[in-house]
């Protein structure tokens, strides 16, 4: 029996029962987290107070989130807002507190924390809008995963479809969970990673597939296990530098991009680190389990074995 020759060898299957033992635990208890605690929605989806002012010098955006938190704001979200000079800051509605209080409690404490501050516009943000795009992003996501598996089940077989289905799933549930638990404020952006992790994720599933395809109509003899774990050793490098110098640019975006772009790219690690994961071990694992052959990738018949010479 003829071995692929890889640069490493490592027997990811050997452990994949390991490895979906693990995802199934994660996923459990990102269910729970799901049901019990929910998303810790921002003001796009529960509505709020929306609050821009000005400041005659760049104003110290951790010194207004301090006092705001002091004074009973601890959610607030507060970052700038064109210049350094403008600050725009979003509140989460409290019961029996409206617009006008809220936004006068705000500016005594701005003129308190520094005394050179300036209201430029108040407004009242509804939460129906949240609900809009609550409801419109998950049917989105959902048309996108169905239009995903069509696309996998053309170019390949529809037991690689699942797997990759599987694995987007996987790491949708996964990032929406690390959110959950955590209790990470979830907003527009956030949702914009998850839908932009949908797509990393498949990019990176459909290069470990077409290696798995080419292996399988090139090396027949050898078993499925053995062709997708050379498969899985041929495009580790590549895998890992695309998941690690995407991660460079991700570390930068979280640790110098600002308050305003943190849960965007905190999002996008967490999705980067959890698809590079599913496409070694989720996608190739189902397609596996659902006794994926070389007949299943072979072209079919161009007309009765009769006629043929």
């Amino acid at each position: 029996m003829q071995i692929l020759r890889t640069t490493t060898d490592f027997d990811f299957m050997g452990r994949r029962k390991i490895a979906m033992l693990t995802s199934l635990i994660l996923l459990g208890l990102t269910v729970l987290s799901l049901a019990t605690r929910g998303l810790n929605f921002g003001i796009d989806f529960t509505g709020g107070v929306l609050i821009e002012v000005a400041y005659e010098s760049p104003a110290d955006l951790p010194a207004i989130r301090s006092a705001l938190a002091e004074a009973g704001f601890d959610n607030a979200q507060v970052q700038n807002f064109g210049t350094a000079t403008d600050v725009l800051i979003r509140l989460l509605p409290q019961e029996e507190r409206d617009e006008k209080d809220m936004r006068d409690q705000v500016m005594t404490v701005l003129e308190q924390a520094s005394g050179e501050v300036s209201l430029r516009r108040s407004e009242l943000v509804g939460p129906q809008v949240g609900k809009e795009l609550t409801e419109q992003g998950g049917l989105a996501m959902m048309f996108a995963l169905m239009m995903i598996m069509a696309y996998v089940w053309l170019r390949f077989q529809w037991k690689f479809s699942i797997g990759a289905v599987a694995a987007l799933v996987h790491d949708v549930i996964l990032t929406l969970g690390f959110f959950s638990v955590l209790q990470l404020p979830f907003d527009l952006s956030v949702l914009a990673a998850v839908l932009a992790v949908i797509g990393y994720s498949l990019n990176d599933t459909i290069v470990v597939f077409d290696r798995i395809r080419e292996n399988f109509l090139t090396i027949r003899k050898a078993t499925p296990i053995v062709i997708i774990n050379s498969s899985i050793n041929q495009m580790l490098a590549r895998t890992l530098v695309t998941s690690f110098t995407t991660l460079l640019v991700l570390a930068a975006l979280h640790f110098l991009g600002g308050e305003a772009i943190r849960p965007f790219s905190t999002a996008l690690i967490v999705g980067v680190v959890v698809g590079t994961y599913s496409s070694i071990y989720v996608a190739s694992t189902t397609t596996l389990a659902l006794d994926v052959s070389t007949l299943d990738l072979m072209p079919p018949q161009e007309g009765p074995i009769d006629d043929m010479p």
